[in-house]
């Protein structure tokens, strides 16, 4: 065999072993990218869950005050009922799919817009606001729209920092072999009309 066979042959396994290299090392920093971005939608479904397990008792609580506004305690329960209509595919699958995405963060807004209701209507019942089993609701409830908002914000940013790596040249080619494993994730976008101050009237 002539040097120069033997040169070419060595320079492409030289090529063949940097391009394995390269492709080991993007998919496997694609893989810990997006299971960053997993565990944290872990996060967000806990957050949502530990509110739907307190509204129960929020509801019974205000039942039980003499002429509290039935149909504002029955719009918190419809839209809790409404959160639990929306089926999200297990893994990656709830984050990737715009449309289930989208469904799942109106459900949860129309939840978060009849419980704010609720507790604008409270300020009508005194006896609600000394009621020690609704204060004690209340304030769980407003901690964990407080962590729901912390955790759809760390969401976001795990989910842009894996978008950017995915789109970004060469590591766009290497996601492209893997199709459908490494999609784009959606990102949790503020309600409907929420960058218009509301009008203060006197």
């Amino acid at each position: 065999m002539s040097r120069g066979l033997l040169g070419c042959l060595v320079a492409i396994v030289v090529v063949a072993v940097i391009c394995g290299i390269f492709l080991a090392s993007t998919y496997n920093n694609l893989v810990a990218l997006s299971q960053a971005v997993d565990a944290q939608w872990a996060q967000v479904e806990n957050v949502y869950q530990r509110r739907a397990d307190l509204i129960p008792n929020l509801v019974e609580t205000v039942k039980g005050v003499a002429n509290f506004e039935k149909s504002t305690y029955i719009a918190v329960a419809d839209a809790r009922a409404k959160v639990g209509q929306v089926n999200l595919p297990p893994g990656a699958g709830a984050t990737t799919d715009a449309a289930t995405f989208q469904k799942f963060q109106a459900a949860q807004d129309g939840l978060s817009s009849a419980l704010t209701h609720l507790l604008a209507v409270v300020e009508n019942y005194p006896q609600l606001k000394a009621n020690e089993n609704f204060l004690e609701l209340q304030s769980q409830l407003e901690g964990t729209e407080n962590r729901i908002a912390v955790e759809r914000m760390r969401y976001n940013q795990v989910a842009q920092t894996f978008n950017t790596a995915r789109q970004s040249f060469p590591t766009v080619l290497v996601a492209g072999i893997f199709g459908d494993q490494f999609k784009q994730r959606e990102y949790f976008k503020a309600q409907p009309g929420a960058q218009t101050a509301p009008q203060v009237k006197f």
